[in-house]
């Protein structure tokens, strides 16, 4: 297929082209893959500047992505290494001869070790770069060390700070070793923030110390990143929300009821609550909602099949249609797989393939593991959220798979909600584009309340 560029990833590709470190914080579905293949292209072949390129992305990315992108251009050249398996399959993928070599983000630190941080790659791309966000990840500490070695770094995400603007640190020091917001974390939040929530001498939080610091912070790194809006840029295809109230079995109820008192009653006053606690309260409850519940044993109580009730009525209302389910629990998957037999878990490259190309009437999707930089437009564009989750980031990842450029037909995203039930809470927060913990801390501390 021939790449004729817009505007703006020219733009983007000119940046890259003229910037030894540089980010591309470009919404979902602006083409940051084609974008960075494009300059990869050039540096390699025509430039000259780099020999081999070290492509970092989540496992299923890794596994066919950016394979499948260079693939469908004319204008790439480029061969690629997957660096995924056992230990003896990556050695070997590593001494395979190729431009460039994909590993997912879990494989870092052993592949820093491997080398003894002295890595043989001329570029760096670290794509979904907010998987770097936690400065005290082994991940990071261990590509921090390599950073020296690369004469060219790009890093890519749709979502550099989905929860707060904390997030932005430790992506940026990957592109400038703290040129633009500091040398540490701790410089970067005296500077910028100020304690939020604590107990005692313990800071849960940190909020922004005002609307001058936000300008500050943007201000420092507008000349290291280009960030765009895919709504700016593309005519996307119009997404419909749709929530279906599941009503619980009066018995269902009941459990729900008796195991959402004994949790808050077992919780300090809602001052004192910690993250930890409410999501552990927040989990269990969530667990009923979507039909069981894991004993301390680690086996599964059934609670009810309400849930699975309504989403076999959503995919015999589409019959014809693919259907993208997204569920919470290993015990969901379970039940939806023998609720459903011709559903197909995303587990590889193949499945992906075989979407796309009409032969999976049900994915079984984890918002985790299949959030990130799939394109899966293709093959359908209904989503149904099995299990709601409190990331607002891996919730809006989760539906771009669909609701992307490419995708010819209006995508309709159902979620199931179990009426009375955390989920309520789940739902709300997404509907407030409220963020992960502080909603999770707000919903916990109104039930504690209601129980006072």
């Amino acid at each position: 297929m021939k790449f004729i560029p817009h505007e703006y990833q020219r733009m983007a590709m000119d940046a890259l082209a003229h910037n030894n470190r540089f980010g591309l914080f470009l919404d979902m579905g602006l083409g940051k893959t084609v974008i960075t293949l494009s300059d990869i292209q050039a540096a390699i072949y025509d430039r000259l500047e780099v020999s081999n390129v070290l492509i970092i992305a989540p496992k299923s990315v890794a596994e066919c992505t950016w394979q499948d992108e260079a693939a469908k251009w004319d204008h790439l050249t480029l061969t690629f290494s997957t660096v995924l398996g056992t230990e003896k399959q990556r050695i070997k993928a590593l001494q395979t001869p190729a431009d460039c070599y994909v590993i997912n983000r879990e494989n870092v630190t052993w592949l820093c070790e491997y080398y003894h941080y002295d890595l043989p790659f001329d570029m760096l791309v670290i794509d979904e770069s907010s998987s770097f966000k936690n400065w005290q990840s082994k991940r990071f500490r261990a590509i921090r060390k390599c950073l020296p070695r690369f004469h060219k770094i790009a890093i890519l995400t749709g979502t550099p700070a989905p929860n707060t603007l904390l997030d932005l640190w430790a992506q940026m020091y990957l592109l400038d070793r703290g040129k633009a917001l500091g040398k540490t974390i701790g410089e970067y939040r005296r500077n910028y923030f100020v304690p939020d929530k604590r107990n005692g001498m313990i800071i849960y939080s940190y909020r922004l110390r005002d609307e001058k610091a936000e300008k500050d912070i943007y201000g420092r790194i507008e000349s290291e990143v280009m960030s765009l809006k895919a709504a700016d840029y593309l005519k996307l295809p119009e997404r419909i929300d749709n929530v279906v109230k599941v009503q619980l079995p009066e018995r269902a109820k009941k459990v729900y009821e008796k195991m959402e008192r004994e949790l808050v009653l077992g919780l300090p006053d809602s001052d004192n609550v910690t993250a930890a606690s409410a999501a552990a309260l927040s989990n269990k409850l969530l667990q009923i909602a979507n039909g069981g519940a894991y004993t301390d044993s680690g086996d599964v109580l059934h609670v009810h099949d309400a849930k699975l009730e309504a989403l076999d009525e959503i995919i015999e209302a589409n019959e014809g249609n693919s259907v993208l389910v997204f569920y919470s629990f290993r015990f969901d998957l379970r039940a939806l797989k023998d609720k459903f037999p011709q559903a197909k878990e995303l587990k590889s490259e193949q499945d992906i393939r075989d979407w796309n190309a009409g032969k999976i009437p049900v994915l079984l999707a984890h918002p985790a593991s299949s959030g990130y930089g799939l394109n899966l437009q293709s093959g359908g564009h209904i989503i149904v959220w099995y299990g709601l989750t409190w990331s607002l980031e891996l919730y809006q990842q989760a539906n771009a798979r669909l609701h992307r450029q490419g995708q010819g037909k209006p995508v309709i995203v159902h979620h199931l909600v179990a009426a009375g039930t955390m989920d309520m809470a789940v739902m709300s927060a997404i509907e407030r584009k409220a963020t992960g913990q502080d909603a999770l801390l707000e919903a916990v501390k109104g039930r504690i309340e209601a129980y006072v």
